[in-house]
């Protein structure tokens, strides 16, 4: 659906706090600008987010106040809250929007908030099997919600909800699977052309197995940790990393790569992942579910090790899904030990038949249309006058109310957490 250049619907996608929720609203944010939107991004004063949308372009960019619930610290959050949802009203008050859609996490809830009041259409995006707090309590007041896992369906008290799928950025569309090439047997041969050449812009050897550790948008000292216990073990490999560390390890992980003399490139952070990505043999990740649908859009074998602090532990359903499917491997931060990383990253680099039956599983986690299929429900809501519906389950890529999901046969539709 398309409109005209000189009337272009505008529409405000709230994605701020994590990486999680940015990307995958950037996603939809060049969807709908394809389809000749003006849209507006909604983000928090973090340096993720303010680094991350240097690379938006033709899109407004407004950042609110942070607002965070830690500790049950409610005073705080409340007047944060406050303050973000005036600054959100003000915004929509100078431009009201068409649409208001949130991408998750608290950020996003008070844009939400000033949309109802000013009687914009709201939609939200979840992306994990267990819905986050901010998304259990905006999607009882949004006009439609979006679903990454069709099970979530079950967990939101939404009046519609559609399985979509996550999406990811463009960068990550139509990836080639990399062949499973890489054992120190083989090196050279018939190595993907993609994969060379992201090695070789990244830093590394274009010809040697590459293994990315990542722990998020922010980095993870438990993954980070995990991850030095076992280098003693794998220091004889003819292998190279590429280590995204966040902050405040990076200066010990480095030191830690080179006291074992292995070839890594170590850095922070890289806004490119979809090159980090290219250039993986195997990855060691945590689980949040954007990263997962980047994975599998990429076709990367990867080691999950959830993040055991997070919300109603999420990310080890989200990581349970995908191993149940053998789509991954899972191991828990607090019983993986050297021994088992080494030997699950030896399977995953080395052993070409697991490394195809792997990619092979993924691509069943892989909708490529994701993004597409938001945008063309909210430009959809924008046209149309609210139509009733009889509540029926939740199907891929279709409007319905809340329900329980269908037994299906693909990955994303039949897996439950």
């Amino acid at each position: 659906m398309t409109f005209p250049e000189t009337q272009p619907p505008f529409v405000a996608i709230a994605c701020g706090g994590t990486g999680g929720h940015l990307f995958p609203g950037l996603a939809v944010a060049e969807q709908l600008k394809q389809r000749g939107c003006a849209v507006a991004l909604l983000i928090s004063p973090k340096e993720i987010d303010q680094e991350a949308v240097k690379s938006a372009r033709d899109m407004k960019v407004f950042t609110l106040p942070a607002v965070g619930l830690q500790n049950r610290n409610y005073l705080p959050f409340a007047g944060s809250f406050a303050k973000s949802l005036l600054a959100a009203w003000r915004i929509f008050r100078r431009r009201t929007p068409a649409a208001v859609l949130a991408m998750g996490g608290f950020t996003s809830a008070p844009p939400i908030f000033a949309a109802k009041d000013l009687s914009i259409k709201t939609f939200l995006h979840e992306s994990n099997t267990i819905p986050g707090r901010a998304n259990r309590l905006l999607a009882r007041f949004v006009d439609e919600a979006f679903v990454g896992f069709p099970e979530t369906a079950a967990r939101l008290k939404a009046r519609k909800i559609t399985a979509t799928g996550t999406p990811v950025r463009p960068g990550f569309s139509g990836a080639a699977v990399s062949p499973a090439c890489c054992s120190n047997s083989r090196l050279g041969l018939g190595v993907e052309t993609r994969g060379r050449d992201a090695r070789a812009t990244i830093g590394l050897d274009p010809n040697l197995p590459a293994i990315l550790v990542v722990g998020g948008s922010q980095g993870a000292s438990g993954l980070n940790k995990v991850i030095l216990s076992a280098l003693p073990l794998l220091a004889e490999k003819n292998w190279q990393w590429l280590h995204l560390t966040g902050a405040i390890d990076f200066e010990k992980v480095k030191a830690a790569y080179a006291a074992q003399r292995m070839k890594a490139v170590v850095k922070p952070f890289l806004a490119e992942m979809d090159l980090a990505l290219g250039a993986a043999t195997a990855a060691v990740s945590r689980a949040g579910a954007s990263s997962l649908a980047e994975m599998a859009a990429m076709r990367v074998p990867s080691l999950l090790v959830p993040f055991p602090a997070a919300a109603d532990n999420h990310q080890f359903f989200n990581a349970a899904a995908f191993e149940k499917t053998g789509a991954a491997k899972l191991l828990q931060q607090k019983t993986a030990t050297p021994e088992m990383v080494a030997a699950v990253l030896t399977e995953l680099v080395e052993a070409d038949v697991a490394r195809a039956e792997i990619q092979n599983a993924l691509a069943q986690w892989h909708e490529p249309r994701a993004a597409d299929r938001i945008a063309e429900r909210i430009l959809q809501a924008i046209a149309q006058p609210e139509k009733s519906e009889r509540r029926t389950p939740v199907q891929r890529g279709k409007t319905v109310p809340g329900g329980n999901p269908p037994k299906g046969s693909s990955a994303l539709q039949s897996q439950s957490a």
